[in-house]
This record gives C-alpha cells, sequence and structure tokens, in this order.
C-alpha cells in the first residue's frame, strides 16, 4: 500500500493496482470461453467450479466461480456496471478491436467520452467490460477534461462508429485528430 497525506492532513493507503476482478455465473463454460477469448487469458486453474485466469505476470486476473443455480442477470438491480482495461495507446486498443470482432465478440457501446475513447463489450451474463485509451490530445490532459464545460453539458459522450476509427487509423490519420469526440461518428 502506498501512503499519502489526506485532505485532512492525515496519512491513508491505497492500493498500489486492482488484482483481479471475479464472475459468478450460471454459464460456467459459456463465460470462460468468453473471457479466455476476450482477454487472450491463459488459464492458471480450472476446475468444475472455479477457474482463475490471467493475461500478463499477476497470478491472476480473473476469477470464475460456477454456479448453477444463479438468477439471470438484469440491469435493474445495484450492482457494479462495468470493469475498465486501460490500453497502452490507439494502436493497441484497434488490435483488440479487430481481435475481437475476428472471434465474433463486437461492442454493445463505443463511445468518446473526452477523457478516453472507450469500448464496451457485454459477456455472456450481461456484464460490462470496457477497454478504454487516454485521449492524449487533450492540452492539459485527460483529467483535465472533467472540469471543461464540455464535461458538464455532455458527461456522457459522443458514440463512434469502430470501423471508421480503425479505417482512419490504418489511413494514417493523425492519433490526436482520431481521440477527437466526433472524429469518428461517420464514416
Amino acid at each position: 500500500m502506498n501512503e499519502r497525506a489526506s485532505p485532512n492532513g492525515k496519512p491513508r493507503s491505497k492500493p498500489s493496482y486492482m488484482a483481479h476482478f471475479v464472475v459468478r455465473t450460471a454459464k460456467f463454460e459459456e463465460t470462460l470461453g468468453w473471457y479466455r477469448r476476450f482477454f487472450d487469458a491463459e488459464d492458471v486453474f480450472v476446475s468444475e467450479q472455479l477457474a482463475f485466469l490471467t493475461f500478463d505476470d499477476e497470478h491472476h486476473r480473473i476469477a470464475i466461480i460456477n454456479n448453477p443455480d444463479l438468477k439471470e442477470f438484469t440491469e435493474d438491480i445495484a450492482g457494479v456496471d462495468h470493469v475498465a482495461f486501460g490500453m497502452a495507446d490507439l494502436e493497441d486498443l484497434i488490435a483488440a478491436y479487430e481481435r475481437l470482432k475476428g472471434l465474433g465478440i463486437e461492442p454493445i457501446f463505443p463511445i468518446n467520452h473526452g477523457p478516453t475513447t472507450s469500448l464496451y463489450y457485454a459477456d455472456p451474463n450481461g456484464i460490462k467490460v470496457e477497454i478504454q485509451v487516454d485521449n492524449s490530445s487533450l492540452p492539459d490532459g485527460p483529467a483535465s477534461y472533467f472540469k471543461s464545460q464540455d464535461f458538464a453539458d455532455n458527461p456522457i459522450g459522443v458514440m463512434f462508429d469502430p470501423e471508421v476509427l480503425a479505417r482512419k487509423f490504418h489511413d494514417g490519420v493523425d492519433v490526436n485528430e482520431l481521440l477527437k469526440q466526433g472524429s469518428t461518428a461517420d464514416a
């Protein structure tokens, strides 16, 4: 844990990184396959009750618990809305989009939030997973966008077409231009 001063001057601790998340599901095999494909993950441990997966040097990033008696997920219950993962740059975001599309996994919600360009996906249970890239084109960095009038006017963002984004990227359009809201909204 890293220590730093809180607003009242007292020391506080914070996590150094997000280690993993856990999915409970009645669709164990389907969910396990989806997360393997989505993250290009490798199995750390798999049994009939539980699976651990990783996509990097962490011992596990995703755990999946098999519970056949669970009810279907619905959007009208309280809970975590989605989990987001940052990509290193726009090239990695587009490569992930194209790899996932090739596997039949398509985004349900492509949006430029202002501080990020994001692709949201839904797993077999309806749990949303976001991959995003920081919009480095903002003059004072992505966090500055939250203090802007543009954010106050539209805190959700602008939908875009990921196919247009990928095509323009491969055509050599400047990355800073592509990361601007509205730059890939039309064909």
